[in-house]
């Protein structure tokens, strides 16, 4: 299986899918992805961090527009437009707090879903079946159940998707994978693999009020209170 960097989302043309993602080109002669003037309008849901990053990759595509931007927290909105796009003399993207309203904008061709874990594999569900393209950031899924349901759906609606494991489409790793498929190792009966990867805690703090702008039960999503 095999699949592509958010940029080769865009570029590279596949015909294989994915066990719950199809990495095909948006680019060529398939126009299943075309909209008006042959533009790919783009929302990224959640826009922190690794959001943020997304929102740069997409604006640098050519005949890439972010069309939209969605997250719970209100507050990021007018930095994040600001930044991304006032500065860099770019269209203002239309803004939302829940996703469900953004999926029923029918300017927006494909979502890019960057949210906490607990929202992917839902978020992405939806996303198919709104009918728009989809990239799930890692992981896709929480268990084999979610990941069952994201095969069904990306298998039963005509769009594309994708999931966001890009380092399975690095050179290196696709040799290592075809060397250890060829018996370059033998028979192999056991694999073992360490990271050391230093991480600051996340600290505790006591309960407090939700703060404005913040839609917490949309944050939750599926997962318990």
């Amino acid at each position: 299986m095999r699949s592509y960097s958010r940029r080769k989302f865009i570029k590279k043309s596949l015909n294989s899918t994915l066990a719950t993602a199809a990495a095909i080109n948006l680019w060529g002669t398939n126009k299943i992805w075309a909209g008006a003037n042959d533009r790919v309008r783009v929302a990224v849901v959640g826009i922190h961090g690794m959001g943020q990053t997304h929102i740069r990759e997409f604006s640098a595509l050519k005949n890439v527009q972010v069309a939209a931007l969605c997250d719970v927290d209100e507050n990021l909105f007018s930095e994040r437009v600001k930044n991304h796009f006032v500065d860099q003399n770019k269209p203002i993207p239309k803004t939302y707090f829940d996703i469900r309203e953004l999926l029923e904008d029918k300017d927006i061709d494909a979502v890019s879903i960057v949210t906490p874990n607990h929202w992917h594999a839902l978020a992405g569900i939806w996303t198919m079946q709104a009918g728009k393209h989809v990239t799930i950031e890692k992981p896709c899924c929480h268990n084999f159940y979610e990941g069952k349901k994201l095969m069904e759906a990306a298998e039963k609606y005509p769009v594309i998707v994708q999931d966001g494991a890009e380092q399975r489409s690095n050179p290196s790793s696709q040799s290592a994978v075809k060397f250890i498929k060829q018996g370059g190792l033998g028979e192999v009966y056991l694999a073992k693999g360490i990271c050391y990867k230093w991480r600051d805690t996340i600290g505790k703090t006591p309960d407090e009020p939700i703060p404005p702008g913040v839609h917490y039960d949309l944050w939750l999503g599926p997962a318990p209170k």
